[in-house]
């Protein structure tokens, strides 16, 4: 039996909420620990079902995992670390797994790996990264659901990635670090979270040029040693904070943030005429009744995050006209919108890509399903914001990239609450 949320909406929620670690820093910061038998020191790490998995995966192979406090664990991927006892049905749970490609590969001359999992937001296939990879030296064969990973020597080169993808960077620049030769990555997706990992690598000894552009120049290197790294705020979790803001009665301060990270989201919700007012290391936000129609697309870093895309239509279903959303990317991305559709949201699909939302329209509470992480947190705002109860199941989804949300929000004001079955 899966948990659920029972959410009874309307109810003023005020006060300050910290913003948690990054957990897609995480994915590549985690599996960077391998490219070096050191001790790696990770602070600021979200205790979130997603990191969780990985960290078990890790622990699997036989690295060692030791929580130092809260938030802070010691990685040591020492001598023992063998990939053939890898939790396939883990790694098959959690996408951030996808992220061992890179990482396992200047360790080992061969590794079997099952396919990442994930979200169900529409295909989300790993080409790219193989063929960057295969670039590099490796060999990779798929049969069914698992790949082989053979290589002789990783050596580096020109390549151009054929998209704007952030784990295939990341991938590739792990596995560059350790290559022979220079690599020259044209293409590179520049999220922060990739420049967090790469900070990382230049700590451990990696020598890379162009962090935050889309080329990277990675110089190899024979050895990575040992590191201290703190993970950066988690930009997706302030931006579902400040939705929850804008759309409830009250007050809100969200603390830990970088607001720099969310400078086009940021723009849009002004552009919507959400009540905010950034300070330093956080945003207030108010209850915002006034809101305004727009077309929002989600584009690469720095254009507005896929996945907080979700997170606006609830606030789209509060402005008076017709609103475009637009996610090029994911084309099962939109399946939400026929949850909100159940609670009285007037939402058009166009396409697998656009979908219209009609506004204002009045949410009601109803059962409701999440379908992946950020569906979900999409979902738990518009029950927030009904009027009755929500009911939303299979809330291990939004576990996944929140941490204990029902328990902040209900030191807010909110009426949540956590059932089992």
């Amino acid at each position: 039996m899966t948990d659920k949320f029972l959410i009874e909406g309307g109810k003023k929620i005020e006060g300050e909420i910290e913003v948690g670690g990054s957990k897609n820093a995480a994915g590549g910061v985690l599996a960077a620990t391998l490219l070096t038998n050191e001790d790696c020191f990770i602070d600021n790490v979200p205790k979130v079902a997603d990191v969780f998995t990985l960290l078990d995966i890790l622990k699997g192979m036989g690295v060692e995992v030791e929580w130092m406090g809260e938030r802070k664990v010691r990685i040591r991927a020492g001598k023992n670390v063998d990939p053939l006892k890898m939790d396939f049905s883990r790694v098959s749970k959690a996408r951030l797994s996808v992220l061992l490609f890179g990482s396992l590969l200047p360790r080992f001359q061969s590794f079997k790996i099952a396919s990442p999992g994930g979200d169900r937001i529409g295909l989300r296939p790993i080409t790219t990264h193989l063929r960057a990879l295969e670039e590099l030296g490796a060999k990779i064969e798929r049969i069914g659901d698992f790949y082989n990973v053979d290589i002789k020597k990783l050596e580096g080169k020109e390549i151009v990635l054929s998209e704007f993808s952030v784990t295939a960077t990341e991938n590739l620049l792990m596995a560059a670090t350790l290559s022979q030769g220079e690599t020259i990555i044209k293409g590179a997706a520049c999220e922060p979270e990739i420049l967090n990992l790469g900070e990382m690598l230049k700590k451990m000894g990696g020598k890379i040029e162009g962090l935050g552009t889309h080329q990277l120049k990675v110089q190899g290197v024979e050895k990575l040693g040992g590191v201290s790294v703190e993970l950066i705020p988690d930009r997706l979790e302030a931006g579902t904070f400040l939705v929850i803001g804008a759309l409830t009665p009250g007050e809100l301060k969200i603390k830990s943030m970088r607001s720099e990270h969310l400078d086009l989201f940021l723009a849009k919700l002004k552009e919507i005429n959400v009540n905010f007012q950034k300070e330093k290391d956080s945003i207030r936000v108010w209850f915002s009744p006034n809101l305004k129609p727009t077309k929002v697309q989600a584009l690469p870093y720095p254009g507005f995050p896929t996945d907080l895309l979700p997170l606006v239509v609830p606030l789209l279903t509060q402005a008076e006209g017709k609103s475009l959303i637009h996610d090029p990317l994911y084309e099962n991305r939109l399946n939400y919108t026929q949850e909100l559709k159940k609670m009285g949201a007037d939402i058009e699909i166009v396409d697998p890509h656009r979908a219209f939302v009609f506004g204002k329209t009045k949410l009601f509470g109803v059962k409701i399903e999440s379908w992946d992480i950020r569906a979900g947190a999409a979902l738990l705002v518009a029950g927030l914001m009904a009027e009755g109860r929500t009911t939303i199941e299979n809330v291990e989804q939004i576990d996944r990239g929140y941490e204990r949300i029902d328990e902040r929000l209900q030191k807010l004001g909110a009426e949540i609450k956590r059932v089992n079955g």
